[in-house]
């Protein structure tokens, strides 16, 4: 399987599988060897080794998503090797990379400071002694073996910085092609950045010179009990025969890295020095001088793989003359079980090959950081997101360092340190030297650990899975293992700065991770009683700015006016409203339109197919939340104090089906709504539901002369008498049901629902709201004018050729509205310790201390119980110099307030149905756009849409600001 530059690890071999590889062996070994002088069986001994040595190299080549793929494999088991990956930092070693010594002092002096002691990473010398021995076994007749093999003898010498030693004094300085450095994933990585930014090449990299300057050795290390040092053996096997060839067992780059390990340690004898700046040597070394295996049990050897880069090859006169000399040598025996060398793993190291060209992306080329991810079926939100964090600088620097270190293994909030490290294990894939796009399927798994929401497929919002993220990490990177408890004391009579540094301080005592350090800042808030006038400041901490987009233009939108006089006919009414207003301005332009008296009100509803989808009643409400083709009615009423029951009459009709012949009740029209004091008997409910009904009914010249019902008879006047009479005695039900309205409490019309008209019905009015449905019948349909009250305008008809205009707003503007001051909402109230009660208190933000990333989110999608929409304002944000000392309470001289713009996550579409992408400034000022797997370079000009979602600021100090401009 294909494993990343991150995910290298000492490879695992489950007790069960070592014990059955060892058996199987042993056992074939005896049987095949009665069976050796028997000509027939040679060519299946042979084929049977082969295999054998096949299945015992998987074995070890296997990993955890290898073994959790057998066909039954035990859950225990399962659980234990994940456990294992994550149970403490030190439980697995990170792979090891062997270097130039000069290539890593240059890279630890410039990062870590370091001196003649190589900084804080200190090292520890080997003299290293190397033998080369070609020996030809000769199996059968037919086929023959050479078994090449370096043998390396390494002694301790001493360590930087101590007096051990006195050919080490103190430096690690060496000048000699042949000192070399053993160091950590981390170091490398560091120091492979550090190095790529100081060539100033743009991060582009030839791929051929990552491939050759970049490869995999198998190693096999033991202790040597005489003399006391560690032995490293590096194999090579090649099968040789005359009739046909196996050569396909073994991959051609086999010879050549193990050509290219003799020309690195084949050198004269005492000229190799090797420096162990990775501290793993050490931990090799156990009081009874064995190594510890994976499973915690001792043996006395361990296959590691071993990552050489950048080695200068040895001159090839040194080469041959130890090939020469050491050939004659045989080497001496050393405890230990003898295995094969994998050398280079093709799919291990898959990575680092060249991938097709995709669509004129930079996919193809070796990049350092302009890493794509595949898309695993809706997750552009997380790629989007994931590519803005991981091109945050302090954060690649934090996770391609020792970050092991701080993880949190006891904290009940986190995911023992799991996401941390899966997090930052996707990082340095991403940043591995030629690494080709990456499908973040583990991270996706481990992360829907910590919030389950995001375990599917389907699009969720980038911002979400940000802020979940961010918190996940910082649980798992907490540096408090036992969080204090923090009392809260009565900040009475104190400056402002004395209780924000005691809330700084309190927070801190309980959060303190490299996200804290980066992504935090504080706010003060200032609620003020309406009543009393009493104030509240109390500071809290965020992890980014929710701006809203405040808009300077109006909108125009088109409701229906339905009175419940029973006189005035449906009234459609176009107003004018701010774009980012509110229900009340709403409210408010209507009741000027229509003139509405002192003692009625308005009861805006959305209708749909017949029904009420939503009463928008809260005045506070967002109108950019209801959509351009909402169907808006407005209800007309009189205030009554009492407010009694909201009766609300549905219309349906009797239709047939014109494929089965049945006959079934559908909706049609808007409802009317009226409030009923008096519901005891149906009659009343009747007289109520005719009385909405007179507004529509139809001109006497225009209806048939043939109504013989009872209660249907026209006068002189051309009214229909006996229903506007509303005195008139009911005739019983049975001569009128068949040309009158039907009234039932339910929609499917049974007999047990409906409302008799003079026997009383109880009714549940205890949800305010009662839901009566009329059956019309056919003559009511040609009485009533229906259409009037079937069709209903848009709340803004777009014609086809119409152009949105583009608002555009500044993000110093958003900022305004973020901080302007408001009064909270009727489910916000706050509870006035003067005045003992809630009050709706106006509220104040303030910034008070700015973090060094500055993550701003642009509120462009709106939601509520019955509206989503998403804003398409363009948002003109500063990208060199975004200047907050305007908008500080408090000023720190110290800490500069300007930022620079590094990254930006878009989203393009309409609600549940766009895409994700994001924007990254990468090296030197030049900026890529990343979309799932592809990567693209663009000019600072397009930075600016309409699709930018998330901003990513970080902090530039005043004299880099004042060479910006």
């Amino acid at each position: 399987m294909s494993r990343s530059l991150g995910s290298l690890k000492r490879l695992r071999i489950p007790p069960q599988l070592e014990a059955f590889n060892f058996s199987l062996y042993h056992r074939s070994t005896s049987f095949f060897s009665l069976l050796s002088s028997l000509s027939p069986f040679r060519l299946l001994k042979r084929l049977f080794f082969k295999t054998l040595r096949y299945f015992s190299v998987s074995f070890h080549r296997m990993d955890s998503s290898f073994l959790f793929s057998l066909s039954s494999p035990s859950p225990s088991f399962a659980d234990d090797v994940l456990s294992s990956d994550y149970s403490s930092p030190s439980s697995s070693p990170e792979p090891l990379f062997l270097v130039p010594l000069r290539w890593w002092t240059d890279a630890n002096a410039a990062l870590y400071g370091g001196g003649g002691g190589c900084g804080e990473n200190k090292g520890v010398l080997y003299n290293v002694t190397s033998r080369l021995s070609n020996k030809e076994l000769e199996m059968d007749d037919f086929l023959s073996e050479v078994e090449s093999e370096i043998v390396l003898d390494m002694t301790r010498v001493g360590e930087t910085g101590t007096a051990q030693g006195e050919g080490v004094s103190g430096s690690c300085s060496g000048t000699s092609d042949l000192s070399l450095a053993l160091i950590s994933e981390w170091m490398f990585l560091r120091a492979f950045r550090w190095h790529n930014d100081t060539k100033d090449v743009g991060a582009f990299l030839a791929a051929a010179d990552i491939i050759q300057d970049l490869f995999s050795l198998q190693i096999r290390l033991s202790f040597s009990c005489k003399t006391d040092s560690l032995i490293i053996r590096i194999n090579r096997k090649v099968s040789r025969q005359s009739s046909f060839s196996l050569a396909s067992l073994y991959p051609d780059n086999e010879l050549r890295d193990f050509d290219r390990a003799c020309s690195i340690f084949c050198v004269d004898s005492g000229m190799l020095e090797i420096w162990d700046f990775s501290g793993q040597t050490n931990q090799f070394f156990m009081d009874d001088r064995k190594l510890l295996s994976d499973f915690d049990q001792p043996r006395e050897e361990m296959i590691l793989e071993l990552q050489v880069y950048g080695v200068a090859e040895a001159r090839d006169n040194k080469r041959e003359k130890m090939i020469t000399d050491q050939c004659k040598i045989e080497a001496p025996p050393i405890s230990g079980t003898m295995t094969m060398n994998g050398s280079m793993d093709d799919e291990l190291f898959s990575r680092f090959k060249q991938s097709p060209p995709l669509d004129g992306s930079y996919s193809n080329a070796c990049a350092l950081g302009l890493t794509g991810l595949y898309n695993l079926g809706n997750t552009c939100f997380m790629n989007s997101a994931l590519q803005c964090l991981v091109h945050t600088r302090e954060l690649v620097d934090y996770f391609l360092g020792d970050f092991r270190k701080d993880l949190n293994f006891e904290n009940p909030l986190g995911m023992n340190g799991k996401l941390a490290l899966t997090f930052g294990e996707l990082l340095r894939k991403l940043w591995a030297p030629g690494a080709t796009p990456v499908a973040p399927r583990i991270f996706k798994s481990v992360i829907a650990g910590f919030a389950p929401q995001f375990g599917g497929y389907s699009q969720h919002d980038a911002q979400e899975f940000l802020a979940f993220l961010l918190d996940g990490l910082h649980e798992d990177l907490d540096r408090v293992k036992h969080k204090p408890y923090v009392e809260v004391k009565d900040v009475d009579g104190h400056l402002d700065e004395e209780v924000a540094d005691e809330h700084w301080r309190n927070h801190l005592a309980r959060n303190d991770s490299i996200i804290v350090d980066l992504c935090q800042g504080q706010y003060r808030s200032t609620l003020v009683c309406p009543v009393c006038k009493k104030l509240s400041i109390t500071f809290d901490p965020f992890m980014y700015l929710s701006l809203p987009l405040p808009s300077t233009t109006m909108r125009k939108m088109t409701l229906t006016i339905f009175s419940t006089d029973g006189i005035t006919l449906p009234l459609p009414v176009t107003v004018a409203v701010p774009r980012d207003g509110t229900l009340s301005d709403l409210v408010e332009a209507l009741s000027v339109a229509c003139c509405l008296r002192d003692d009625e009100t308005l009861l805006i509803a959305e209708v749909f197919d017949g029904s009420v989808l939503g009463y928008l009643e809260e005045p506070s409400g967002k109108i950019d939340l209801i959509r351009d083709q909402a169907h808006l009615v407005a209800y007309r009423m009189l205030k009554e104090s009492q407010r009694p029951p909201l009766f609300v009459f549905r219309h349906l009709r009797e239709e047939k089906s014109e494929f089965t012949g049945y006959i079934y009740c559908k909706k049609f029209g808007v409802p009317l709504l009226s409030r009923v004091s008096n519901f005891s008997e149906g009659s009343e409910i009747r007289k109520e539901f005719l009385k909405l009904l007179n507004p529509f009914v139809m001109p006497a010249e225009e209806l048939s002369n043939d109504y013989d019902c009872k209660g249907i008879d026209t006068n002189g006047d051309g009214k229909i008498e006996s229903i506007l009479d509303e005195d008139a005695d009911i005739e019983p039900e049975s001569e009128i049901d068949s040309c009158d309205f039907q009234f039932y409490l339910n929609e499917s019309c049974w007999k047990e629902y409906k409302i008799e008209m003079n026997n009383p019905r109880p009714i549940s009015v205890s949800s305010g709201i009662v839901n009566v449905f009329v059956s019309w019948p056919q003559k009511m349909l040609e009485v009533y004018d229906t259409s009037l009250m079937s069709v209903l305008p848009e709340v803004h008809k777009s014609t086809l050729f119409s152009r949105k205009y583009q608002e555009s707003v500044s993000l110093y503007k958003c900022l305004d509205a973020f901080l302007k001051e408001e009064p909270l909402g009727p489910e916000d109230m706050w509870y006035c310790p003067s005045c003992k009660t809630h009050r709706q208190a106006s509220k104040k933000l303030d910034l008070w201390r700015l973090p060094e990333i500055l993550v701003i989110h642009l509120k462009r999608f709106s939601y509520n119980r019955y509206f989503r929409n998403k804003l398409e304002t363009f948002v003109d944000f500063p990208i060199n110099d975004f200047d907050l000392s305007n908008y500080m309470a408090h000023k720190n001289i110290h800490m500069s307030h300007h930022y620079m713009l590094y990254a930006v996550s878009n989203h393009q579409g309409g609600m549940g149905s766009g895409h994700y992408t994001a924007f990254i400034q990468h090296g030197q000022n030049r900026w890529y756009e990343f979309d799932d797997s592809n990567v693209f370079h663009i000019s600072e000009e397009q930075i600016k849409t309409s699709s930018a979602y998330v901003l990513f600021y970080r902090r530039i100090s005043d004299t880099v600001h004042n060479n910006v401009h």
